[in-house]
């Protein structure tokens, strides 16, 4: 597994509390760390913006920046207002995860369900989507949700299909 599954914080969180930690995850913090070079400390005497920046010069050289993800590529959200959960927000962006609370995306999701079904080309369809989306009302009732308060009670569908449009033959 190496280090890399741990992530550098880690490395530095360890070595901060100077290896108070013994285990991570049942594992030896040696075993852990076993391939992990340290960095030369810095001199006496030389400013730690000095030192850091011959580092960072060194590595240019080395093209250790090289191909890295997003080069050349503007700045996500430079543009929009401060966030503190800038990094959260854009994490779960990235990774195709959702936050929007369970409560809330159950109410999205049976909005959508009446839209499609006021759509449907039969009255079979929108009957199976609407009794579908009720299907999963009754069950998050039944088992309660997570997330703000959302009052969903299922559809009345003869109701739904007496008030739907008729849809238009192409």
């Amino acid at each position: 597994m190496g280090i890399r599954a741990y992530g550098c914080f880690w490395v530095v969180a360890i070595l901060a509390l100077g290896c108070q930690i013994r285990r991570i995850d049942g594992r030896p913090i040696g075993e852990l760390v076993q391939n992990v070079t340290m960095t030369e400390r810095r001199p006496p005497g030389v400013s730690w913006e000095s030192w850091i920046d011959r580092q960072v010069r060194e590595a240019e050289k080395r093209g250790e920046f090289d191909d890295l993800p997003g080069a050349g590529k503007p700045l996500a959200d430079l543009g929009r207002p401060q966030d503190e959960n800038w990094w959260i927000k854009s994490k779960l962006r990235d990774e195709g995860l959702s936050y929007t609370p369970p409560s809330l995306a159950l109410k999205k999701r049976a909005e959508d369900a009446l839209a499609l079904a006021s759509e449907a080309g039969s009255e079979a369809k929108a009957r199976e989507i609407v009794e579908e989306i009720n299907a999963e009302i009754r069950e998050a009732n039944r088992k309660g949700i997570r997330g703000p308060l959302v009052v969903l009670r299922p559809y009345d569908v003869e109701a739904f299909l007496r008030r739907r449009p008729t849809p238009r033959s192409d």
